[in-house]
């Protein structure tokens, strides 16, 4: 489908941009159902982006925006107005840029994540979680999976204190959940996620001691530079299941579409159209 001068523009924000999927998957789907729209991926640093995203939403044609690493939290700043779930979780992925001017805020990975998880037979009530990784993606994730009913989780992060910030809302909006801060060791969680970007680069280190996950556990993922990557390789090889980071992605843009108001689709459909390639 040509773009003209009525295509909206959906800026795909974040940086780096070569790991990017969705523009792979929305892009063929727009064109598959006749909606004149398209995802641009726009490589924004982290010091830039306040500015760019003021620039951006001068746009006449603007529809919106998909927001990724690293500016996910810090959107939760500059946005008019923010869903519940945005807020809980910390940080926004996506902007809708209303007729007023005004932009709204919200938060699909979390949803994408558990959608994912439980389509694979997991169920998640009563389990015990670690999630490494406490940022936009990581936040989204642990708020979903709290609201998911897990009964233990453990939060890990570099960054002591978004660690304990999540920690604490997440213990104010979810007061029977039991959550602890400051490991990353796996063993004797029932469901692990590396929400971290270890992964993205070559020679990365593995987020988690695979050693001391055992065999049978459910290892999750949010990089996507390749699909199996190193520490989902390594997690098969000891008889784990596992969640790549392209199965969030395709779970939550059914949410994206219906927010931009361009219907919906399930996993399937969108699957059957994609390009990714990586």
């Amino acid at each position: 489908m040509p773009i003209s001068g009525k295509t909206r523009l959906i800026a795909h924000i974040g940086y780096p941009t070569e790991s990017f999927k969705a523009p792979m998957i929305y892009n063929p789907w727009f064109e598959q159902q006749g909606i004149d729209a398209v995802v641009v991926p726009m490589g924004v640093k982290a010091d830039d982006y306040r500015d760019t995203l003021q620039v951006l939403r001068r746009f006449t044609n603007l529809h919106g925006a998909l927001i990724t690493m690293p500016h996910k939290v810090v959107t939760l700043d500059l946005v008019d107005e923010a869903t519940p779930t945005a807020r809980i979780a910390g940080a926004c992925n996506a902007l809708l840029l209303r007729p007023d001017g005004s932009l709204l805020g919200d938060q699909f990975d979390g949803a994408g994540f558990v959608r994912g998880v439980e389509r694979k037979g997991f169920a998640l009530a009563g389990r015990r979680v670690l999630v490494s990784g406490c940022g936009g993606v990581g936040s989204a994730i642990a708020a979903s999976l709290a609201a998911a009913g897990v009964a233990d989780m453990a939060l890990f992060d570099f960054n002591t204190a978004a660690c304990e910030a999540l920690a604490g809302r997440l213990r104010a909006h979810y007061p029977a959940l039991t959550v602890s801060t400051g490991s990353n060791d796996p063993a004797g969680f029932e469901l692990v996620v590396n929400a971290t970007p270890l992964g993205m680069k070559d020679g990365d280190p593995l987020p988690f001691d695979v050693d001391r996950i055992a065999p049978g556990t459910f290892v999750g993922e949010v990089v996507m530079k390749q699909a199996y990557t190193p520490l989902l390789q390594a997690a098969m090889a000891k008889g784990c299941p596992v969640q790549l980071g392209t199965d969030m992605l395709f779970e939550m843009i059914p949410a994206y579409l219906e927010f931009f108001g361009f219907g919906s689709a399930t996993p399937e459909q969108l699957r059957a159209v994609a390009q990714i390639q990586y």
